[in-house]
């Protein structure tokens, strides 16, 4: 039985859940972009199947509808969705990264018996557009779905069911728990990203070289700073009241911190950083989390002719793809002098595997 499937905003994510869905032959996409040439690339690589002529006629004909659009379009455009014409049991589900406006400007859906699941789905990209959509894009990522209480289990089983293909971890909250988890995991940690940035920004002009110096680990771990200023601002304002928790929770920790280096008690300072490396080497590494990431693998090499063409044989051989490759110059606190990125988890692994496999060179997961 078809399932007719609308997709309003053909991006990253919009083009990637196309590609995704696709996997199921059985579901039909009609998709909506307000750029008409967006719209016919779409459909030229196989993410939709029908490009509509207006954001109304959308509507007409789908069992699902997906707003994979900004948070702030996405709240402006339900304001009109009890004038379009609608299937009695349509599902209208979402992709934002705040999910608290999002489920408030839906409240008015449910006086017309639309039903309205909240969604988003915790994959991302440093690139951006249907340009970058890729099939993989979800798999091994946590797919968030928020339902109202008034949403029939049903609908949610239904919802769950279409996302089957895009190969996502669902999983059900509800939205001021979603917003309050995200703001610690993937929004905070990019203002504090960014405030690294900052300070390095401001010393530079005293201490030039430091900025050759951040070519290694510092570079690693501002990478989230690098994302969208654009899609950030609208994420900062939109969490705000979140994001200030836990900014007083940060400058109380701080404060912590500073108060230890007075005090410079070593066995404290070791303890601190001892509960630190517990905590953070505990942490999943075979799943996506909230934040965007690279696989990365580490490899420790030797400086000589033809290691690395040697390194990208060996994974060529094994047919690994790979998007980016690098030399890390300052590693005081990075392992390895080669840092290869791949798509998946997986492909991480099976690389790891067979460099062990063919060579002596060490490689590191971190």
């Amino acid at each position: 039985m078809k399932v007719n499937v609308s997709i309003i905003g053909l991006g990253l994510i919009g083009g990637s859940l196309g590609l995704a869905l696709k996997r199921n032959r059985d579901i039909h996409i009609t998709g909506f972009d307000n750029s008409y040439s967006t719209m016919q690339e779409a459909y030229r690589r196989g993410i939709i199947d029908t490009i509509a002529v207006s954001i109304d006629s959308v509507s007409e004909d789908a069992d699902i509808i997906i707003f994979a659009t900004p948070v702030n379009t996405t709240v402006r455009l339900l304001k009109g969705v009890p004038n379009w014409k609608l299937k009695k049991d349509v599902i209208i589900t979402d992709t934002g990264s705040t999910k608290s406006p999002i489920m408030k400007a839906a409240e008015p859906l449910l006086e017309h018996g639309i039903t309205f699941i909240g969604g988003h789905p915790m994959a991302g990209s440093h690139k951006s557009g249907v340009s970058a959509a890729r099939e993989h894009l979800f798999e091994n990522a946590y797919y968030i779905l928020t339902p109202t209480h008034e949403a029939e289990k049903t609908k949610v089983n239904q919802l769950r069911e279409l996302l089957i293909p895009t190969k996502g971890k669902v999983s059900i909250l509800n939205a001021d728990d979603h917003d309050r988890m995200t703001a610690i995991v993937s929004h905070f940690p990019h203002l504090v990203a960014s405030s690294l940035v900052g300070r390095l920004c401001a010393q530079q002009k005293e201490h030039p070289f430091v900025r050759e110096l951040a070519a290694g680990g510092f570079r690693d771990i501002t990478r989230i700073a690098s994302a969208d200023p654009i899609m950030w601002r609208d994420i900062t304002t939109q969490n705000r009241d979140e994001l200030l928790n836990q900014l007083d929770g940060w400058m109380f920790e701080m404060t912590n911190v500073r108060n230890m280096l007075l005090q410079n008690d070593s066995e404290k300072i070791q303890s601190y950083f001892d509960e630190a490396k517990t905590f953070r080497d505990n942490l999943p590494i075979t799943t996506q989390g909230a934040l965007y990431m690279t696989y990365d693998l580490h490899i420790d090499i030797p400086d000589h002719p033809g290691v690395i063409s040697e390194v990208t044989k060996i994974l060529a051989d094994e047919r690994i793809s790979l998007t980016n490759i690098r030399i890390v110059e300052t590693r005081s606190d990075v392992f390895g002098i080669l840092v290869i990125s791949f798509q998946t988890a997986k492909d991480r692994l099976k690389a790891q595997v067979a460099l062990t496999e063919e060579t002596d060179y060490s490689s590191h997961i971190v």
